[in-house]
């Protein structure tokens, strides 16, 4: 029988209905990418972006030249620019603000077929590396007060290139889902004085029903609310509400845990298509009349990323209701995944 299940940090309803599908079929495969000579993100192309804003380079390379491991740039068709001011105004009812914001673009290897699966370590560990210092070089424009990375992966979730990149923006607001989870964190913590993310992961450490995989710093779990078949959320184990403070050792596990989910979600469901979000503190910079609203943060919050598997769009009911309908319960997604072995790491 189907049942609705809440999720305690969105708050958002699923309906977890197994009838309508025990098993999401293989995606297919992807037909082949553009050829190196028309992408502009391989090593040799560099003239054909924007120039770079940071880089992982080869000692004596020179910016915008050959040699790079990973190198960020601005997107070449922002959905928002840094220039300019905020101008919010109130247009009767609605509220308006200029499209302030940054949006860059991550290439995380000079090689278009290098996906995290095939990664090593040590170059996803750069990566990681990059989302940070990026955050925390942005987070100098006070005008921008939520930053977030997301990693298009296929056709079907939005990537136009096979090459593997992620994206950052920088938003002069927080959007609703973060903000959702960054009130549903303080609601708890000021009724319990207690981290919610904390309670979250120590129940499922109890019941392992949907632990996917535990290393020493991490730990994968299917979100008892999925909203899609195979949906997993990585948490740090230690409290930390911002990625921009994890150490080197701890990006190289988490490089090495991400090496190793993906492989089995590619095994499992041939290389699906996926949405990548992190989800991490927003800019503390105190706002006049609101200097006590993240007092709480560093106790409260817990970064953490979301991976979504995009097996199809949404339905009607979804449409209608706002509610996901998911075919595969998140017990037996863990179950499978278990099973499998993936990754180079």
């Amino acid at each position: 029988m189907s049942e609705l299940r809440k999720d305690p940090v969105t708050e958002h309803w699923v309906v977890i209905a197994p009838e309508r599908g025990s098993f999401p079929w293989p995606m297919p495969a992807e037909e082949p990418s553009a050829p190196d000579e028309l992408n502009p993100f391989v090593e040799g192309h560099e003239a054909f972006t924007p120039p770079e804003l940071w880089a992982v380079r080869a000692p004596g390379t020179a910016p915008n030249t050959p040699g790079w491991s990973v190198r960020v740039v601005p997107n070449r068709f922002p959905a928002l620019r840094v220039e300019g001011e905020l101008a919010p105004a109130g247009v009767g009812v609605f509220d308006q603000i200029n499209g302030i914001g940054a949006h860059e673009v991550i290439v995380e290897s000079p090689d278009a077929s290098m996906d995290w699966p095939d990664m090593g370590p040590g170059q996803l560990q750069r990566v990681l590396l990059a989302y940070s210092d990026r955050i925390r070089d942005l987070r100098h424009d006070v005008r921008l007060r939520y930053h977030t990375v997301f990693r298009c992966h296929g056709r079907a979730a939005g990537a136009t290139l096979s090459h593997p990149l992620s994206q950052l923006v920088g938003l002069p607001i927080i959007p609703p889902l973060p903000m959702a989870k960054l009130r549903s964190a303080r609601t708890h913590f000021r009724a319990k004085e207690r981290c919610l993310f904390a309670d979250l992961i120590a129940q499922e450490q109890r019941l392992e029903k949907r632990v996917v995989l535990q290393s020493e710093r991490f730990i994968v779990l299917a979100p008892y609310a999925s909203r899609s078949p195979f949906e997993l959320v990585i948490y740090p184990l230690r409290q930390c509400h911002d990625i921009v403070l994890m150490s080197d050792d701890e990006r190289f596990e988490l490089a090495s845990v991400l090496i190793k989910v993906l492989g089995r979600l590619r095994t499992a469901l041939n290389d699906p298509p996926y949405h990548l979000q992190l989800f991490t503190a927003p800019n503390t910079t105190p706002r006049p009349g609101r200097t006590d609203m993240w007092s709480s943060l560093e106790v409260d919050y817990r970064w953490h990323l979301e991976i979504l598997p995009q097996l199809g769009p949404p339905g009607g009911f979804a449409a209608a209701t706002g509610c996901f309908v998911n075919p595969v319960p998140p017990e037996e997604a863990t179950a499978y995944l278990r099973g499998l072995n993936g990754g180079s790491a």
